[in-house]
């Protein structure tokens, strides 16, 4: 059996006499006010005062301080604010697994995807799904493939349908779940417009409209420009694909996107490139963290049905 030197045993009894206070501390920290944190805990604001008085006495110092007409955390306030806001992630984390280990059919998924695809495939995916879990609820996460996958790396995120895979992160895992083809997108009074194929090196001269870096078509179309010797004019950058379309519409560029579903709208051009150009998409998630049962009944779906 391990010994303790008295030095632990005290660090024991101070972490038992802040432990009921961890959403207290969370509350502070996120709000920076009595008051506020108060509301936020549902508890009148001179017992949240009284705990402060009683942690900080516990501690052997104050956890805040004075600061205008409100107050601000110590030092030592903010480093157990901190670890009191990662714990409650965790315990809360915990009470879902639980939660959900009794009732899976009555779980949560925090579901990310890039906005291209909130089109058909994430609907198609969320249809199937709900049919034999009907009572399952969804938050749904759009962006960049960079925010998603930061949303991933924090926790926000339980799963992600992003493009390309991101091999190059060794804390996320993840599988294919298709390929898309990628199509030069002009408009419709374009030179391009009636060629049945093009090769990308054939685009030196003409400027793009295209999406923000940290979007994975901005990142495979840069790729794309690098491998046939040139550097794009880029006309116009954007944070929506419809948007991008749209300024192909107006004859502002020409830009590389997947194929529009239902149909091509009027006044673009859909045209293939040579050789064919594709995109991986895969869900993701990360590697290290234990998923839910309903996470992974989701998760097990999207496997078997795309």
């Amino acid at each position: 059996m391990m010994n303790h030197s008295p030095r632990d045993a005290a660090d024991q009894r101070l972490a038992v006499d802040l432990a009921p206070m961890l959403a207290l501390l969370t509350a502070l920290r996120d709000t920076r006010n009595i008051t506020r944190a108060a509301e936020h805990l549902g508890t009148p604001q001179p017992t949240v005062s009284r705990r402060i008085a009683a942690m900080g006495a516990a501690l052997g110092a104050p956890l805040t301080e004075p600061s205008g007409r409100g107050i601000r955390l110590t030092r030592a306030g903010r480093i157990l604010a901190e670890a009191a806001s990662e714990a409650m992630e965790t315990i809360e984390t915990a009470a879902r697994r639980a939660r959900e280990e009794i009732d899976p059919d009555r779980g949560h998924v925090v579901f990310g995807f890039l906005h291209l695809m909130g089109r058909s495939l994430v609907p198609n995916l969320l249809r199937g799904f709900r049919a034999t879990h009907p009572g399952v609820r969804f938050t749904l996460v759009q962006g960049s493939r960079q925010h998603i996958l930061d949303q991933l790396g924090t926790g926000q995120v339980d799963l992600a349908l992003v493009a390309p895979l991101p091999s190059e992160d060794p804390l996320l895992t993840g599988f294919a779940v298709t390929d898309q083809e990628l199509l030069l997108s002009v408009p419709a009074a374009h030179h391009l417009a009636a060629r049945r194929r093009i090769r990308f090196a054939e685009l030196a001269g003409e400027q793009f409209v295209t999406l923000e870096p940290g979007y994975g078509l901005r990142q495979i179309m840069d790729r794309l420009c690098a491998e046939a010797g040139f550097t794009p004019r880029i006309a116009f950058e954007g944070q929506e694909s419809d948007t991008v379309r749209g300024l192909v519409v107006a004859g502002l560029g020409v830009a590389l996107l997947p194929h529009f579903d239902p149909g091509t709208p009027a006044g673009v051009v859909e045209v293939p490139l040579s050789p064919r150009i594709t995109r991986t998409i895969g869900l993701v998630w990360p590697r290290a963290k234990a998923i839910t049962p309903t996470v992974r009944a989701f998760r097990d779906h999207v496997r078997t049905h795309v």
